[in-house]
């Protein structure tokens, strides 16, 4: 059956990602990276703030000690709320111009994972920990993006785009250590790219693909394709369950780069979508410096 898909927000995103669920506070954060921008999106209002950051922005989680911590494009920070005011942490890529900061989440023990883009090979995953220190995690990345943990925190699913794989790594909670590498899922390039990711409630991967007009559900233990959910933009860039029961699944897109007439089979391309596809999801995790 097919699954229902509905537009909450008409954002016309450039590039809306990020999209994260506070299950706290009920509300959904998301970026737009282009539009240099932080958005809190209330949808018992259906209102929407968009915070001005001043550069490009890569992803948003939330912290435990209150606002959100953000991924720039050069750098980590922290975005007080209500006020917007922030303060920028470390930049463990001082000096490196042609890289930013794309997609990250953290982990279940509170560190805040969030990794690099630019010329091919030349990012990184970093991992920013409870102390405020970040350290390198993974080198020879291309396009830095979705990443999960499986419901025992045991492995960690991670996505560098152009592989068309997602990749699993034994996973240390003590530590944060990553092992042994493998892949778990292989996408075909007919279903457009892997970008942004989330886990549900069975330990399944949801996948944002980018170029491929859906959001699909992997099973990583084997690799198959299990559901799909069309979304009316070709850019479906990230998801999270969200809503009071965890069963709505929020879906970012985007528009950059579509020209006016593809924009014309896509007016709502750049806008904030919801579905139910019938599994819940798991709280996301905040950072815990």
């Amino acid at each position: 059956m097919p699954h229902h898909i509905e537009l909450v927000l008409d954002a016309k995103a450039e590039l809306g990602e990020g999209a994260i669920w506070d299950d706290a506070r009920a509300l959904l954060y998301w970026v737009d990276i282009v539009g240099c921008s932080a958005h809190v999106y209330d949808p018992a209002s259906n209102s929407d703030r968009a915070i001005d950051i001043g550069e490009l922005v890569g992803t948003v989680v939330p912290r435990a000690s209150g606002g959100l911590m953000l991924a720039l494009e050069h750098g980590f920070a922290h975005l007080e709320l209500p006020s917007g005011k922030l303060d920028r942490i470390c930049d463990p890529e001082r000096g490196v111009s042609t890289n930013r900061f794309n997609d990250g989440k953290c982990d279940p023990a509170g560190r805040f994972w969030a990794g690099t883009m630019g010329k091919a090979g030349s990012g990184r995953l970093y991992c920013l920990f409870p102390d405020l220190t970040a350290k390198v995690m993974l080198e020879g990345v291309t396009t830095s993006n979705g990443i999960a943990w499986d419901l025992d925190a045991k492995t960690m699913y991670y996505i560098d785009t152009p592989t068309q794989k997602v990749d699993a790594f034994d996973y240390d909670l003590d530590t944060g250590a990553i092992s042994n590498r493998r892949t778990v899922v292989t996408v075909p390039g007919d279903m457009g790219h892997p970008d942004g990711m989330t886990v549900d409630a069975e330990g399944k991967l949801w996948v944002a693909h980018w170029d491929g007009w859906h959001v699909h559900r992997w099973d990583p233990k084997g690799g198959e394709l299990m559901e799909s959910i069309p979304v009316p933009a070709a850019r479906a860039t990230s998801c999270a369950f969200g809503g009071p029961d965890l069963d709505e699944l929020y879906i970012t897109t985007a528009r950059a780069g579509i020209d006016d007439s593809a924009l014309g089979e896509q007016p709502h391309a750049g806008g904030l979508f919801r579905a139910r596809p019938g599994v819940r999801g798991v709280e996301a995790f905040a950072f815990a410096g």
